[in-house]
């Protein structure tokens, strides 16, 4: 099948469309439905009565957005009216609800004429937080905006006039300056003079371009001063009208420094990118066919072309995905009576500054692979960087508060750890942990100093104030790396081939000369292995942490910290422990990765350093001791251990947790199993502690639930190290080594 195709089966396939309406509070009891409706809402009805204001505690407008449209100007389709327009407004809505967790009902308007329209949405103000306006023809969606903007208390934002305005400024800005241009000196032309292309212009002129240096042409060629004297064309045109004699667009960008394309594909040839300025700047964005092709305005000419363009098969995609679910988000959660220019601006701003920021791997993997970094090629983030959230949505509530059109007053700092909860448990518990890691920063040795993501991991390390990083292996390298990566920090390197670590060479064999290593061979393994080096260099005390397993397999990785700093003085245990989150749940799963058949004894102690780093996080500890049987169901020696375990954590004194076992999966982590069958237990509610019986099972159990329970996993996590160690997975990925810092800087600081 083709594209068409396929598309018309994914819209149609039981339930048809994209979109459904699901219930936030329980609603399985008849108490639960007495809540919901009579006689229990006749509460809330009350006090919102009393209170408006109240409206937003009590319902879901506050994170309520109207998408509106009435068909006449749908992309790429033009006026094919209300109904046929519904897909996409569904699509909009599943947008603001993918990137910003926002909630839409979309509202499909049979009504061309402005009064009426506006008489419509105005009248469903009560409803929703916010108003988006989409896919309204010119000049008619001009007026529509202005009056509902003057007649609604809500944000009314029009995203085909302001979206592509917001993301393509980002890119200006941020291209500008690769080009070494500045804004004000600009000569910008425009191919389309439609709702999109005036709103892009004047919000260019918001940014710092000069009105008289943009030329605007339409399919008649350049809008001037006479075409606008004569009536030939509407009063939003006639405000971007060029006192010049006239021509076409060929004509107008001759030594353009930025062309900007919110018209039709084909139209531009490279002669006329040959034309313009030095380091041309082109925004050809006419979708599904922009302007000119990538390939052709980049062959056009030797010097530097930055190319953007509506598509995401070319580097610098202008998608407003970038921008409007964003903007609504800031806009909500302050309660803002509008968005207005200043905010628009706060967007653009973070955007181009997020651009200039190192990429997570994996938003490089979502594209290809292919390396983004600052640059001609990259001058705009990708639509899906996470990070878009909580750089975005907090420059906007704080350029709301600072204009005056915010009802309620937020700490942005507090607002931006709520974000990062949106996207997933595991952001808001390491959130936890990074927070406690920078109130007290440690060194960290990262033992794989050369390699590209332990380098950029100490940059973020150190950009954040994590922690203070230590990159260990060739300084050349690393520092050449670095460039390379546009990465502006000085790391502290200790390259053993520069320096003398002759001291950690002979504290080495002092640590193992009993083991069987000899002067020589201690002094070799500092200068050779720099597991062995960072591991010294911790037990020495010049440093805090190490992290290490990058490249190497787990087990060779934790050798050396094995061999020198050891396990605690209290115990001889180690343990892998893996963090589980899950959207309302978190797990903490051990041992996962070290012990291979542990005994009732280290079962117990593992169960012990377990229940200390769920503390780190904030998290009161709820331990099982897993097993096939369910107290005492099954005896033989296997259930025995994980029962005598439980027996010896009983009999501690110093134990302040509770924990029972021997018990299955199911019965440690389902309320109603644990509470129903087995009221006798020690947890009253389900564990968040799951002890494994041995490493396969462990092993097996934290990939199942992460795989199919689609669990997002934090570690794994080194419990029971007499100093902080924690070997990392090979492939990692950069935000899982930050993460790691972070619980190490903290297991230091304790």
């Amino acid at each position: 099948m083709g594209l068409d195709d396929d598309a018309r089966e994914y819209h149609r396939v039981d339930p048809p469309g994209k979109i459904e309406i699901s219930t936030t509070k329980p609603t399985n009891t008849q108490r639960d439905l007495s809540l919901a409706y009579s006689p229990g809402v006749a509460a809330p009805c009350r006090d919102i009565d009393a209170d408006p204001e109240s409206v937003f505690e009590y319902t879901a407008k506050g994170n309520l957005v109207a998408v509106v449209s009435n068909g006449s100007a749908v992309l790429g389709l033009g006026d094919i009216g209300a109904s046929a327009s519904k897909p996409v407004m569904e699509g909009k809505g599943v947008l603001f609800k993918r990137f910003a967790d926002i909630d839409v009902f979309d509202i499909e308007l049979d009504i061309d004429a402005v009064d009426p329209f506006c008489e419509a949405v105005s009248a469903m103000e009560p409803t929703f937080g916010g108003v988006n306006l989409e896919d309204i023809k010119a000049p008619e969606c001009f007026e529509i905006e202005e009056r509902l903007r003057e007649e609604m208390d809500v944000p009314v934002f029009h995203d085909d006039q302001h979206g592509t305005a917001i993301i393509s400024g980002a890119a200006l800005m941020n291209a500008a300056d690769i080009s070494d241009k500045e804004l004000s000196e600009l000569d910008i032309v425009f191919s389309g003079a439609g709702a999109s292309a005036i709103a892009t212009a004047r919000f260019y002129v918001s940014l710092g371009a000069r009105r008289e240096n943009i030329t605007m042409c339409d399919s008649s060629g350049i809008i001037t001063t006479d075409r606008a004297d004569s009536g030939d064309i509407n009063e939003y045109k006639r405000e971007f009208a060029s006192d010049v004699s006239g021509g076409d667009l060929a004509d107008a960008m001759q030594d353009a420094d930025v062309f900007v394309g919110l018209s039709v594909g084909g139209i531009v040839s490279p002669e006329m990118v040959r034309s313009m300025a030095s380091d041309p700047i082109i925004f050809a964005m006419a979708n599904p066919d922009p302007e000119i092709t990538y390939e052709d305005a980049k062959a056009a000419r030797d010097d530097t072309v930055i190319m953007a363009t509506g598509r995401s098969d070319y580097p610098n995609m202008v998608n407003n995905v970038l921008g409007f679910p964003f903007l609504f988000r800031g806009a909500l959660d302050v309660r803002a009576t509008e968005i207005n220019e200043e905010m628009k601006r706060a967007a653009a701003e973070a955007l181009a500054e997020l651009a200039r920021k190192d990429v997570p791997d994996a938003v490089v993997r979502a594209y290809g692979d292919d390396p983004l970094q600052f640059g001609a090629d990259y001058v705009i983030p990708k639509p899906l960087d996470p990070r878009v959230l909580f750089e975005i949505a907090p420059a906007v509530a704080q350029a709301a508060m600072d204009a005056g059109c915010a009802r309620t007053e937020i700490d942005i700092e507090q607002y931006r750890e709520r974000l990062e909860a949106r996207l997933g448990k595991s952001r808001e518990m390491m959130r936890v942990v990074l927070n406690k890691a920078k109130s007290d920063p440690k060194r960290i040795a990262l033992a794989e100093g050369t390699d590209e993501k332990m380098i950029r991991a100490a940059y973020q390390l150190s950009e954040q104030g994590i922690a203070e990083p230590v990159l260990l292996g060739n300084a050349d390298e690393i520092r050449r790396t670095a460039t390379d990566l546009g990465l502006s920090f000085q790391p502290e390197i200790v390259d053993p081939a520069q320096r003398d670590v002759s001291d950690y060479g002979d504290r080495l064999h002092e640590l193992r000369k009993r083991k069987g290593i000899t002067h020589r061979e201690a002094h070799d393994l500092v200068r050779r292995d720099t597991n062995y080096l960072g591991s010294v260099m911790v037990k020495s005390g010049d440093a805090d942490a190490m992290l290490t397993g990058l490249t190497h397999h787990y087990p060779s990785a934790l050798r050396p910290p094995l061999q020198v700093i050891g396990s605690a003085a209290d115990t001889d245990t180690v343990a892998g422990v893996y963090m589980l989150t899950f959207k309302n749940r978190v797990v903490f799963c051990a041992d996962t990765t070290v012990n291979q058949d542990p005994d009732a004894e280290t079962l117990a102690e593992i169960t012990r350093h377990t229940a200390d780093l769920a503390r780190r996080f904030n998290v009161e500890p709820r331990a099982a001791v897993l097993s096939y049987s369910n107290f005492g169901s099954v005896d033989n020696e296997g259930t025995r251990k994980p029962r005598d375990a439980v027996g010896i954590l009983h009999d501690d004194e110093g134990v302040d947790f509770p924990v029972d076992g021997e018990m299955q999966a199911d019965t440690a982590v389902v309320d109603d199993i644990l509470n129903g069958t087995y009221e006798f237990s020690e947890l009253d509610e389900a564990a968040n502690v799951l002890v494994f019986p041995n490493l396969e099972a462990g092993n097996i159990g934290y990939k199942l639930l992460q795989r199919l329970g689609g669990a997002e996993a934090i570690g794994p996590m080194l419990v029971g190290m007499d100093q902080p160690v924690h070997v990392l997975q090979r492939g990692d990925e950069v935000k899982d080594i930050v993460n790691l810092g972070g619980v190490a800087v903290v297991d230091a600081q304790e």
